[in-house]
């Protein structure tokens, strides 16, 4: 039988999650610098690296790997934040997630193939720079 999660750490992470979502880099910072998981992720697979970078928070994504996170983490439907970011159009991001070591290749679809379906030549360009 699984126990049900503590309501008062429910309503933290949901806190922590909405703060990558908004990029409030500092408060982010501090709950990491206190003890979060750096690499905490959400009911979907979601790491607060992901979601920091699909809306589009380039300081929250360098904070977050300045930390440790892992630049590649997949969620649970195969796609990674650099893809993310590729999708969302996020240009600070997405040099911010190459510079801390995500693999263009990784996920379904990877961010190699996004760049390709929205004919991004010039990030395909910085992709095989890599």
């Amino acid at each position: 039988m699984t126990e049900a999660p503590d309501p008062e750490v429910v309503e933290l992470a949901t806190k922590i999650f909405d703060l990558a979502r908004q990029g409030e880099t500092e408060a982010l910072a501090a709950y990491l610098d206190a003890g979060v998981p750096v690499n905490l992720t959400n009911d979907r697979g979601d790491s607060l690296v992901m979601l920091a970078a699909y809306h589009g928070h380039a300081d929250a994504v360098r904070a977050l790997l300045a930390r440790g996170a892992d630049a590649g983490r997949v969620n649970d439907r195969g796609q990674t934040p650099l893809a993310g970011a590729v999708f969302k159009g996020e240009d600070d991001v997405i040099k911010a997630l190459v510079e801390g070591g995500a693999d263009p290749a990784a996920g379904t679809p990877s961010a190699v193939d996004t760049a390709r379906m929205f004919g991004k030549t010039e990030l395909l360009e910085l992709f095989d720079a890599q």
